[in-house]
This record gives C-alpha cells, structure tokens and sequence, in this order.
C-alpha cells in the first residue's frame, strides 16, 4: 500500500506507523476508509464490462499476429524522465527511495528547485505510459526479439493530473506497437486495428491524422525549426483552449506575431476533403523537404486505408500535434461522435526512442487505446452487451444432506460442461436461495430434493418466464448450453 501526496509515492511503512499512533491514542474515532483521488475500486459488475473491453480488444490484436508482454509499474527515473516534455515530467508519480532516504539531501535549496530535490529523493517512478518502457524492453532483450516485433501491453500507468471526468490518476492503456520496420504499411494496419475494434464495440468515430514531419516544415518555414516543440504543446491544446488562446500560449513560447499570422492558413482548412488538404499543404510546404515527405506519408498512408476498404472516417488534421516529444512521423487521434469527451485513442511513429537507450536506427509506431474512455463512451451510449452481466448460467438449491450431495454431482457435471454455475453454501430457506438467484441474476435454478434425487432427476427453473420441468441431467444440459450466455461456454 502506498500513499500518493504532490506527485510523490510515500512508501507504506510511513502511513502503517501512522495508523499503529492513531490506534494507539486514547482517540477512538474510527478512520474513514477511503482511496487516493483520480484511483477507483471497481465492483463485480464494472469488472465484466472492462473484461469485455480488454477481451474485445485483445481478440483484434491477436487476429493481427500482435504478441504479448508485461513490464514493471515502476521504472528508473531516468528511464522516464525527458520523454513526454516538459508537463509529461511534471506528472510524473516519483517514488521515495527506500531506507534513509533524506540522507545527504539539501531540503533548503530543494524548496527553491523541487525537481532538483526529487532528483536527491527519488530514483524510481511509476510508468507514465506503456511506450517508453517498451522502448527500453526493446534494448534490453533486442537479442531475444525477432524483428519486425509487434507487441501488444495491457496494463495500467499512473498520472498525477488533476482528476475530472474521462481523467483519472491510474488507468489503462491497450496498447499495440510495431518496431524494426520504416514500412509505411505498419501506420496502415493500426488504422485497420483501430477500425475493426470501434466497429466490435458499436462506437462511431473519427480518426484524425497528421505527421510531425509537415508541423517540423510548417515551424522551419513559418517560424524556425527550433521551435517545432513549443509549436506543437500550443497546437495540442487546440480542442481544449480554443485557437485564440492557442495563438497566445504561441507568443508566450516566444513565436512571433508575424509567424502566428503566418499560421492562420492551418486554422482554416474545415470542410475540405483529405486530398484537398494535402494539396493546400504541399503548397504551403513547397520549400520544406521535411513538410513534403510528411505529405507524402500521409498520402501513401491514406491509399493504403482505401484499398483495405476502411470504413471508419479518415480525417487530416494539421492543427494535430501530439504532446509527447518523441513522435517523429505519423500522429493518430481517434474521437467519439455521439459523445463529448477527449479522445479516445492515440499514437504516431517514433524513430529515435530507443536510441535514447542505445539502439539506433530502430523506427517503430503504435497506438494505444484507453479503457477508461472506451468504458465511458460504451456506458454513456448504453453500448455494453447484456449478456456480460449474467456469468452465471445456473445455481443449485442446498436442500442439505443426501440432496446436498446430490446437488453436488450434478454441479460437477455443469461444470465439465464449460457452464459456469454454483450451489447455495447453506441449507437455508429456499425463498432466501430463489432471492439470491435473482439478486444476481442467474437465469436457472436446479432444484433436487428427494423426489428427484430417487428418480436420478433435477428440477430446472427457469427465473425470467417462472416455467419449470423436471428432466434428466443430460437434457438439462443440452438446454443450459443453449441458453448460456455466449462468452460463458469454454471453447
């Protein structure tokens, strides 16, 4: 157990001593149990839906030959550090270091230079996203890989922003990455990912495209190269502030007046096609051989979606910038359509990530997708399948003794079978038993008691229509598995 306090994880032998003093004063005023903001407990029910996306979403990966693989939640400091910008450090969750770890540690000027003094406390932190620790997996174990290596991670990251809805403090990413490859056909097949998930989970949406190479021509001719970074953290906020404070964070970042004149063409491409776009760019971009490559990508990329016959709608965007640094070619975000919230999913290429660890020249791209959001949009639209509700396909009454143990073989039999199904624990009133059936909607309830238990019968009642027969194991069977509901069944 660990507490999070101003960005830091406090390691858990300080809040146990803080519990032993509260409970051994004379104060004897219970502690409210409670968990950090922006963190949830999830329930029974909350938990079948999140299973259903990450199996949803793990069956597409899997379909595209994507490999699986787990990395530590937490990770050296300097792994993290420098990789997602100047905000992307400031949320970072840093963890104290162990045994006395305020030795040698000048707290005086730390107060003028928190970064400085977290430095001298912390080396370690929770991941901020699952990309640069696959990064580094890569370099440790580039010799076990086989390259072209497409992963998929599912696991949580840990931020400490400021929690508010669709935003939370720990959350998981789905994660799918392709490294070893400059193909172009890789940015092709996350778009058919990210097409055949959203078309499983019934979400219409849009998915916006651009390439960091057309903003890095865009800087080079209309500011300076230089200042291809502070453009893109001003443009990433577009959907948030709005462009006028767009345009004022840019001249805070010391772009000039003339430049962020020179960029209002970008804020004024609304209703034109994809082509028409990529045109107005090329023309824009003519002297920038780096704006003209990213055109040119964007142009292959989107030739390829057609003849895959990729329904989702393709849309570029030049004011999409992608806060994280190590982007350097392709960016995707994806949105919903029928509700108002952030994204829901983004990604780019990254060709230089590795070689912060060492690895040159291994370009890889990928895209992550976001459970959080996915569950929001998927309960806001009344999305979610009614049969992920009802696991349990049948119970058995507890008449005790002889009938218990007959119960018990049937029950043995069920579950052979591949169809989830349970006993009451207790030889309790049936009407109690019939109440828990329903409290958690089991569909079926088998009932033995002497008379069938002689006959070698069982009783099968059917909750929704109150109907019932009496028949043989074998039959029931056959009538449980028609009924199951579809993600029960063992294969």
């Amino acid at each position: 157990m660990r507490e999070k306090k101003q960005g830091l994880v406090i390691p858990a032998y300080s809040y146990f001593v803080y519990l032993c003093l509260l409970n051994n004063s004379n104060d004897e005023t219970m502690i409210k149990p409670s968990i950090p903001k922006g963190t949830r407990d999830f329930t029974p029910v909350e938990m079948m839906r999140r299973n259903y996306i990450f199996d949803t979403i793990r069956t597409v990966f899997h379909r595209h030959a994507y490999l699986p693989i787990e990395t530590p939640a937490m990770e050296n400091l300097s792994t993290l550090m420098g990789k997602y910008g100047e905000e992307g450090d400031r949320l970072l969750f840093k963890i104290l270091n162990s045994g006395d770890f305020t030795k040698g540690v000048d707290f005086q000027d730390g107060i003028q230079n928190t970064n400085k003094l977290a430095a001298q406390l912390c080396e370690k932190g929770l991941r901020y996203d699952l990309t640069v620790p696959f990064a580094r997996f890569v370099v440790q174990h580039q010799n076990e890989l086989t390259m072209p290596f497409k992963r998929y991670q599912m696991q949580p990251v840990w931020r400490a922003d400021r929690p508010q809805k669709g935003r939370y403090r720990e959350f998981y990413q789905c994660d799918a990455d392709i490294i070893g490859s400059n193909s172009l056909l890789n940015e092709a097949e996350l778009v058919e990912i990210t097409d055949e998930i959203f078309r499983a989970f019934g979400i219409n949406i849009v998915m916006k495209i651009n390439n960091r190479k057309i903003l890095s021509g865009i800087a080079e001719i209309f500011c300076n190269a230089e200042q291809v970074t502070d453009l893109c953290v001003a443009l990433d906020k577009l959907d948030k502030i709005g462009r006028e404070k767009v345009c004022e964070e840019m001249l805070e970042r010391g772009i000039s007046q003339e430049s962020v004149n020179g960029l209002a063409p970008l804020f004024e491409l609304d209703g034109l096609s994809n082509g028409e776009v990529l045109d107005r760019l090329g023309q824009m971009l003519s002297a920038s051989e780096t704006g003209l490559k990213g055109v040119e990508e964007l142009r292959t990329v989107l030739c390829y979606a057609e003849k895959m016959r990729i329904s989702t709608e393709l849309q570029v965007d030049v004011t999409l910038a992608r806060g994280l640094n190590y982007y350097t070619g392709a960016i995707f975000e994806i949105k919903a359509k029928d509700v108002a919230m952030g994204s829901i999913s983004g990604g780019g290429r990254y060709d230089n990530l590795t070689g912060i660890f060492g690895l040159k020249n291994m370009s890889g791209v990928g895209i992550s997708y976001g459970a959080e959001r996915i569950y929001d949009v998927l309960n806001e639209l009344n999305l979610f399948p009614q049969h992920i509700l009802t696991p349990i396909t049948a119970i058995f009454v507890n008449f005790g003794g002889e009938d218990e143990l007959y119960a018990l073989e049937g029950l043995q039999q069920l579950r052979k079978a591949g169809i989830p199904s349970e006993i009451y624990p207790d030889n309790a009133k049936i009407g109690k038993q019939m109440n828990y059936a329903n409290a958690k909607g089991i569909p079926f309830v088998i009932m033995a008691g002497e008379n069938e238990r002689t006959q070698g019968l069982y009783t099968l009642k059917d909750m929704q229509t109150g109907s019932q027969q009496t028949i043989t194991m074998d039959e029931a069977l056959v009538l449980l598995k028609k009924n199951a509901s579809p993600n029960t069944l063992e294969a």
